[in-house]
């Protein structure tokens, strides 16, 4: 890296992507009296809403590509949905020109010690959940990272005695060169193929939330995942683990039906399982992540129990929507992967109308596949990967050798199509669960925005139902 990282008086710096966090690192930059440069692959008008923040800043502006002109400095700051093997990334590289990042900054400018959370599912919910014990606790509380807000913009606000929790993806991780002092990895399971060129990849992208940790820190892992598990031991931090099968010496687990911390003295009770307002067992996971995490950054038992008992989710992950007709809407946009979307059809008993599709990531799809044909009334298929999955499914009902319920499979182009057919198949008592198990990228900005779209089709249907009543 260059010399000084913290100061950046008079420096030239560029950054690659406009988005929300390249917009508020070029407004940090720029307060910090650098001679920044914003280059984006698209033009001035489809960026117009993120750049109205950044109006009147003496900001260079660089769109619709990246010149080779923008190398014109002494630090280039990647954007984390920029991939690191783009040609201007790869000449910089060759030039000797250091990259850096948003989070890379943040993390060794914060005068707060850090929770940082990765995993490939489970730590928006985790990352919430940890904030609001926190904050429950009483410690002015700062969330964000890949949820929400950048955090760069509030540096100036965090004080040595405030919390900070961090989601942090394997985009932020790739150059990350520090590590949080409670650092979490929930679980790996193959995700972003599309992006990392392999699991291996992928894998060492997330464990770098680990590779600078001292014998002062600490490392929450998840026992119940075996890749997760077995990092235990290969780095410095004090490891503690959560599960939900076993009894662990060091973390939180289930003591029959009682979520239970086991950090130093005494076992320490937090709530029953039924206190939980999430559902599934995927969110008693993410349920006992955030109390260890919590307790281990200083929240007492009573802060953490209340929150497990109170908190209701994050939109677009297995979020109520409305109830059409006696059949119950969920909204599980964030299910990116079939993995996620699997763990959304066990949350449910009641028999369910899926709706699934979006742009494939590279990922197996025979364990969803195997639980729609199992679990799934009717299929609802939408968008690029509709055909994919058809398939995928189709020969999973020649597996299951007569015990699927899966009684149709019905294939249009657009969620604005799937939606009211999903209503018109639903019976009372069905749920009708939008969890893609794509990403959004074929239709949508992102999963916030598939998840919006959904909920706005839904509720149009409740007010004609309501209307029509």
């Amino acid at each position: 890296m260059y010399s000084d990282e913290t100061d950046f008086r008079n420096r030239r710096v560029t950054i690659i992507g406009a988005a929300r966090e390249g917009i508020a690192l070029a407004r940090f930059l720029h307060a910090q009296g650098a001679r920044v440069i914003l280059s984006d692959i698209q033009p001035e008008r489809a960026l117009a809403a993120n750049l109205e923040a950044i109006r009147g800043l003496p900001i260079d502006l660089r769109l619709g590509g990246h010149p080779e002109s923008i190398l014109d400095t002494d630090v280039v700051f990647v954007s984390p949905g920029v991939p690191l093997e783009i040609p201007i990334l790869r000449e910089a590289v060759r030039r000797g020109i250091p990259l850096s990042s948003e989070t890379r900054l943040f993390v060794r400018l914060c005068p707060a010690p850090i929770v940082g959370i990765t995993g490939s599912s489970g730590k928006t919910t985790t990352t919430a959940m940890t904030g609001e014990m926190l904050k429950q606790a009483g410690f002015r509380t700062f969330v964000g990272g890949n949820i929400g807000r950048p955090l760069i913009g509030h540096l100036h606000e965090i004080r040595p005695t405030d919390k900070v929790v961090m989601e942090l993806s394997s985009f932020q991780l790739e150059m990350l060169g520090a590590s949080p002092h409670i650092a979490a990895i929930l679980n790996i399971t193959p995700n972003h193929l599309d992006r990392h060129p392999n699991m291996e990849a992928y894998i060492a992208a997330k464990r770098g939330i680990l590779a600078h940790q001292t014998a002062e820190d600490m490392a929450v892992l998840g026992y119940d995942n075996a890749t997760t598990r077995g990092l235990a031991g290969k780095y410095q931090g004090r490891v503690f683990f959560f599960s939900r099968r076993e009894r662990v010496s060091a973390g939180s687990f289930l003591d029959g039906d009682a979520l239970t911390l086991q950090v130093k003295g005494a076992p320490e009770r937090i709530c029953s399982r039924g206190d939980l307002r999430l559902r599934g067992e995927h969110n008693l996971e993410n349920a006992l992540a955030a109390s260890l995490l919590a307790r281990l950054a200083g929240a007492p038992v009573d802060a953490i129990a209340h929150v497990c008992a109170t908190f209701r989710g994050v939109e677009h992950r297995l979020e109520f929507v409305a109830t059409i007709r006696g059949a119950h809407f969920y909204d599980d946009s964030i299910a990116t992967t079939p993995e996620r979307a699997a763990a959304a059809l066990r949350s449910f008993t009641e028999p369910i109308v899926l709706l699934a599709g979006g742009r494939d990531k590279h990922l197996p799809w025979e364990e969803m596949a195997d639980l729609t044909v199992r679990r799934v009334r009717h299929l609802v298929l939408f968008g690029e990967a509709a055909g994919l999955i058809e398939r995928a499914v189709s020969e999973a009902m020649r597996r299951a050798e007569g015990q699927a319920v899966l009684s149709g499979i019905h294939v249009v182009q657009r969620l604005e199509e799937a939606v009211p057919l999903a209503a018109d198949l639903a019976q009372p008592g069905d749920v009708v669960l939008l969890a893609p198990g794509g990403t959004s990228f074929d239709a949508f900005r992102d999963f916030a925005e598939r998840g919006q779209r959904f909920k706005e089709l839904v509720r149009s249907l409740q007010s004609q139902t309501d209307g029509a009543d």
